[in-house]
């Protein structure tokens, strides 16, 4: 069924439509039925299937543009991926990564602004040769893995910088040279590893995206994949908890004149393993013991366990929360401690849009990316934060550059050989390109900015039907 594109986008979105497939859970897929629906409709009325086959067709402009990007990878920036990869920086200590980035961004006519959104490591790079028109952004990260080896590239971030910086410039180029309104701006966001808070999230709210008409950005992928439209989180949404528990030391040949806070974070574990077979079985819950005790011979009066507790969806997530803080609290009282419990950050669900998603997808297959899952993901904003991608319509490029698992020395391994270097070259063109056609073609614009409107009112209906779908039950008087 077609609408009219003169007909409101409330009357489209409260038309009768037919189901489309989308979200993590059945519980969500279900409680949200109708949201789900409207969002098939949207769908169409946008005509993404059109548009990518549109996209998908042959364009030697866009393919010079793709192709200089190419050869930036090929000439320079794969080695510096490689040179990144060797000396990995931890998140916020990324100094060395970020001088190499913003030095060949300065040598490119880029401005270079240090220190975006408070971050000693992030940065926001500006085409000097800027001439108005669409907002292009290009989001690039460097931080690498804390390992028990050592720091490591386990998840290819040292190669985002360098595709990225093959994209901006070659757009930057073509911008100059066809005299095309449109400015490229880089963002350097650190400590992706390191979230929450994602530094991203700190970043949005200090002002350092506004702006921008599209943000762009390439990860490591073990397969060629896109997200599918809707709403949701490559790592589920989060909360990042602290629970500091404080006793009173003693001699541990008389321990009864303390309160030991270790054994009330001991307790705190035991407490939350028992409630794993309440929790619905999407729940990931994962802790440290990150402080225990100073001395084997006092009764530790400090004791402190690190959390994230995820789940696919937010209002499910506040049911747990609750749970697990009375389960910190019970820990408390039953060693005669006191714990205090600090939401240090959260990551929350994004906006995926089918306009941007399908037609990076077709790139990528177009300029030979490899591994090529043809059945789209679950929909997951751009990137990790959500609260940036439910502002600004994104995508994120996920070609094939890794037969090891996401994490691992494997992945390290292929971002220094062909796997991942080849990879890497299809992630540049295919950024470029999408950046193109995002550039050179208004309507393509416009059916972005009506689909990433429409999902944004579909949002918080999606968040109100969740809400109805998790009822608690009722626990009665013994």
């Amino acid at each position: 069924m077609r609408f009219p594109r003169s007909l409101p986008l409330a009357a489209l979105l409260a038309a009768v439509t037919l189901p489309l497939a989308a979200q993590d859970t059945p519980t969500e897929r279900d409680a949200a039925r109708d949201v789900i629906q409207k969002l098939g409709v949207l769908q169409r009325t946008v005509d993404v299937a059109g548009w990518t086959t549109r996209l998908a067709a042959p364009d030697a402009a866009r393919d010079r543009v793709a192709a200089r990007a190419k050869a930036l990878m090929d000439s320079e920036l794969l080695a510096m991926s490689d040179d990144i990869t060797r000396h990995p920086e931890i998140g916020f200590k990324e100094e060395r990564s970020v001088k190499i980035l913003t030095d060949w961004l300065t040598a490119h006519d880029f401005d270079v602004t240090l220190g975006s959104g408070g971050f000693a490591t992030a940065f926001t790079a500006r085409s000097r040769k800027a001439t108005g028109g669409p907002q292009l952004g290009i989001v690039v990260e460097y931080d690498a893995l804390r390992g028990t080896k050592g720091d490591f590239h386990g998840d290819q971030h040292s190669a985002q910088g360098p595709v990225g910086l093959a994209a901006a410039v070659a757009m930057a180029e073509w911008l100059v040279v066809t005299k095309t309104p449109g400015t490229v701006i880089v963002v350097g966001a650190p400590a992706e590893e390191m979230m929450p808070p994602p530094a991203k999230t700190v970043m949005h709210t200090q002002g350092v995206f506004n702006g921008l008409d599209i943000v762009v950005r390439s990860h490591s992928s073990i397969a060629t994949t896109r997200a599918a439209p809707g709403f949701g989180s490559c790592c589920l949404n989060i909360d990042g908890v602290k629970f500091t528990f404080s006793g009173a030391p003693a001699h541990q040949m008389t321990p009864w004149d303390g309160r030991n806070a270790l054994t009330a974070v001991r307790h705190l574990f035991d407490n939350i393993d028992a409630l794993r077979g309440t929790f619905r079985p999407e729940a990931r819950i994962q802790g440290i013991i990150v402080e225990g005790g100073k001395a084997p011979n006092v009764v530790p009066d400090r004791a402190v366990a690190d959390f994230y507790i995820r789940y696919p969806d937010a209002v499910y997530l506040a049911q747990m929360r609750q749970m697990i803080d009375a389960a910190a609290q019970a820990a408390a009282l039953a060693t005669g401690t006191k714990v205090k419990i600090e939401t240090y950050g959260s990551m929350r669900d994004g906006i995926s849009l089918g306009t941007l998603n399908e037609a990076a997808f077709a790139h990528v297959k177009r300029y030979g990316g490899g591994k090529v899952l043809e059945t789209a993901g679950k929909p997951q904003g751009w990137e990790e934060t959500g609260s940036v991608s439910r502002d600004i319509p994104g995508v994120g490029i996920s070609g094939w550059t890794s037969n090891g698992g996401f994490h691992t020395y494997e992945m390290e391994a292929d971002a220094l050989g062909p796997v991942g270097h080849a990879g890497f070259v299809v992630d540049a063109q295919a950024m470029t390109a999408l950046l193109y056609d995002f550039a050179s073609k208004p309507a393509f614009r416009a059916a972005v900015k009506q689909e990433f409107e429409g999902l944004k009112l579909l949002y918080s209906e999606y968040q109100g039907a969740l809400g109805q779908a998790y009822t608690l039950p009722v626990v009665k008087e013994p």
